[in-house]
């Protein structure tokens, strides 16, 4: 069974930094892409980066050199470190996993968003200002 953990969520300051972990199980971790997406109060969920765990190929949809994924073979997670918090950071934060990702590298991360097969439930995170 494919299980997706978020951890790390919480309060923080604006201004201060945040990892966010994804530990998974139950598939083969090189065989998936996973992406990390938030949800802000009152908005739809939105993708914010994916890495391809084949390669450790990485996406973002704007950096803002704020955003690093990363992931760890061996613990089978994947995380998200978000630097210099904003308020508008708040939101709960959900990772997502698919072992079908396809496409060029112009349509790579488009693909990841709108294909995650597998949730998990998420961790919220509350950025104080």
């Amino acid at each position: 069974e494919v299980q997706l953990a978020e951890s790390g969520g919480g309060l923080v300051q604006a201004g201060g930094s945040l990892r966010l972990s994804c530990a998974t199980s139950g598939f083969t971790f090189e065989d998936y892409a996973i992406g990390w997406f938030r949800q802000a109060p009152g908005k739809e969920r939105e993708g914010v980066t994916c890495i391809k765990n084949r390669d450790g190929s990485t996406y973002y949809s704007n950096r803002e050199g704020r955003l690093t994924i990363s992931k760890d073979n061996a613990k089978k997670t994947v995380y998200l470190q978000i630097d210099r918090l904003k308020p508008e950071d708040t939101a709960v934060y959900y990772c997502g996993a698919d072992p079908l990702i396809s496409g060029d590298p112009s349509t790579w991360l488009a693909n990841c968003y709108s294909g995650m097969k597998y949730w998990g439930k998420g961790a919220l995170v509350t950025v104080s200002s």
